[in-house]
């Protein structure tokens, strides 16, 4: 078993490979692409599974709520944190259209949906980004080493070079609170 020094330290070359391989470009991409979906009043929609649906309410949480700037709340949905939505349909149809199914009912065309998954194979996750492309909604996959399927349904990919679940998801907080950061910073000079 590692330390905790060694376990850090593997924790943060994981967090130095994603800052060398995660294009500024497609970065930009996804801050500007939720900030002008935001700023008109679209929604973000936010989905995983497990700890990346933990990491889904905690993003809509810091955008609804606030991060580091007072402002306006903004149109965020975490599509992970109504459980008797998804518990009577997965029952009644599939967990694989959970999430498909949301996004049939608070997507819009000019929105964003951020898909997030650690394997990029989550299968109700690849369903609800297809959903949001068929409503002309932008896609974002947020993801581990090369994105799994989810790579090819999403506009724009930010995946963390590595196949260790509990690190892509160290690596994920400190990307999306980037994110979280960027937009809110934007939308705040827009008001």
């Amino acid at each position: 078993m590692a330390t905790i020094g060694e376990y850090l330290r593997e924790s943060a070359d994981v967090i130095n490979q994603t800052a060398d391989v995660l294009s500024n470009d497609r970065a930009e991409q996804a801050i500007g692409a939720m900030t002008d979906a935001l700023s008109v009043g679209n929604p973000l929609l936010v989905c995983g599974n497990g700890g990346s649906a933990a990491d889904a309410m905690h993003i809509t949480g810091e955008l609804v709520g606030r991060f580091l700037i007072e402002r306006k709340a903004l149109n965020c949905i975490c599509l992970s944190s109504n459980p008797t939505f998804l518990t009577a349909w997965s029952n009644d149809y599939s967990y694989d259209t959970a999430f498909s199914r949301q996004v049939e009912a608070y997507g819009k065309a000019g929105g964003v949906l951020l898909g997030i998954s650690t394997s990029g194979n989550s299968q109700n996750v690849i369903n609800a980004l297809k959903s949001a492309r068929e409503m002309n909604m932008v896609t974002i996959a947020l993801t581990g080493d090369g994105g799994g399927k989810m790579a090819d349904v999403s506009d724009i990919l930010l995946s963390v070079p590595s196949t260790s679940t509990p690190l892509i998801q160290q690596a994920h907080l400190c990307i999306y609170h980037y994110l979280c950061a960027e937009i809110e910073q934007r939308i705040s000079a827009l008001i």
